[in-house]
């Protein structure tokens, strides 16, 4: 953690051949700040992050970067809400990734990091 910023990053290696669902909590309060999600081929995968009472409160629909360039949001206006997401402590933060999309062309060594500040 560098002073109240932290990542959690995920990676799942080679051909995705079925959707990722990824659950955690957190031990204390935070905002999320910054997303960085990419595979490197030119895949249609699709992100939401959310929590358990709503899959997409947080991202919805963010087309993942490819080849190599990763999507990124980073600014209040790029979340749902136009707010960096507050989470509470103990919400369930779930991602939920459709690894085709809808044209079919599935991520290959997908990426995701997650940026918060605590508090």
């Amino acid at each position: 953690m560098l002073g109240d910023f932290f990542t959690a990053t995920f990676h799942t290696p080679g051909t995705l051949a079925a959707n990722q669902d990824i659950k955690f909590k957190l031990p204390f309060d935070a905002s999320l700040a910054f997303v960085s999600a990419v595979a490197s081929n030119a895949s249609n995968a699709i992100l939401d992050v959310g929590n358990s009472d709503a899959a997409e409160a947080y991202v919805k629909n963010l087309d993942v970067g490819d080849s190599g360039t990763p999507a990124v949001l980073d600014e209040e206006g790029d979340f749902e809400g136009d707010v960096y997401p507050h989470i509470t402590k103990g919400t369930i933060i779930a991602i939920a990734l459709d690894f085709d999309g809808a044209a079919g062309t599935a991520a290959q060594n997908f990426t995701l990091v997650l940026g918060f500040t605590k508090g």
